[in-house]
């Protein structure tokens, strides 16, 4: 497989009256091509901002990014259409990205006819194929937005983004604000078009059970920088940092004879504007040690394929 998709030290600050929020600090990430990078973290932790800097809807503040081995990162406007085709994003409140005014047929037009090369036959037809490929009704084809439910809204954003046969799709929390048995629906969903179509995915969720059986890759993220970054299998069996440990126990399980203890975090949240250096967690964590832990923390390969920023990760797990 070869690198789609590449970061280095991607940085996206935010300007307010205090000071520049860090939402992506430092980022540096890779996703082979026909494979998903899972995003976790809390509510906060710069994860969407990451998502929606990479196919340019944030422009970034410094780093890189390189789609093909190509810079994009400075991309000029008249080849952003381009770019486009090939990235997309599913949002996550299809309620508020789905355009209530228009039409199913009108909302999955719309990127077709960007693409300036279709007759009005061709238009139809593909939006025929389009419906059909995401499981909604052609008898829906007039509908409004207001009169589907959650899951079926969400298959009209999943067929507004493959409109334009992308490569690359931002899957931004898509089943979030969806009932969990309509969530597996639309996660057989995706899985099946990646199989399809040979998609590449960053799935963003805050939702640890989510990706177990969906990412290939997962990177945690805190803060706005990344703190553990390898493969899905092994995240899940041993977690090395942290923070990971602790959104690990968080994971509701139905299993009686589960021993896992509940990890409860202390003191306060870092301020993500003007943060100082050294280790973002540690006034919640539990390994912390004043003077160690205080100073820089570089993301480093402690195990092969195993990517941790913890400078007491192999103290910790005895390694």
């Amino acid at each position: 497989m070869s690198t789609l998709i590449e970061t280095k030290n991607l940085q996206k600050y935010f300007s307010t009256p205090h000071g520049y929020l860090h939402a992506v600090d430092n980022v540096s990430i890779s996703i082979e091509e026909g494979t998903t990078l899972g995003v976790v973290g809390e509510s906060g932790c710069g994860k969407s901002t990451l998502g929606r800097t990479l196919i340019h809807l944030h422009e970034s503040t410094g780093g890189q990014i390189f789609y093909r081995g190509e810079d994009i990162t400075k991309v000029k406007k008249k080849n952003l259409g381009e770019l486009r085709h090939k990235m997309q994003i599913i949002f996550q409140d299809p309620n508020s990205s789905l355009d209530p005014r228009k039409t199913i047929e009108n909302i999955i037009r719309a990127p077709l006819k960007r693409a300036n090369h279709y007759s009005k036959d061709e238009l139809n037809e593909k939006i025929n194929e389009l419906m059909d490929l995401v499981g909604i009704d052609q008898r829906m084809r007039r509908a409004y937005p207001h009169e589907l439910d959650g899951g079926r809204r969400q298959r009209v954003g999943i067929a507004r983004a493959l409109a334009m046969n992308p490569e690359f799709i931002v899957c931004d929390e898509p089943v979030s604000a969806l009932d969990v048995s309509i969530q597996a629906q639309i996660l057989n969903l995706l899985q099946d078009l990646q199989e399809q179509k040979n998609l590449t995915y960053m799935f963003v969720t805050h939702d640890m059970s989510v990706v177990k059986h969906l990412a290939d890759n997962i990177c945690v993220m805190y803060l706005g920088q990344v703190v553990e970054m390898c493969p899905s299998k092994e995240v899940f069996a041993a977690p090395l940092h942290p923070y990971t440990k602790v959104l690990l126990s968080a994971i509701p399980t139905t299993d009686i004879h589960n021993k896992t203890r509940r990890i409860i975090t202390k003191g306060e949240l870092t301020s993500p504007i003007n943060p100082k250096p050294g280790c973002r967690f540690a006034n919640r964590c539990m390994y912390y040690k004043e003077g160690i832990c205080d100073a820089p923390q570089q993301l480093e390969e402690i195990l092969p394929g195993r990517l941790v920023s913890c400078c007491r990760a192999k103290e910790i797990n005895l390694l």
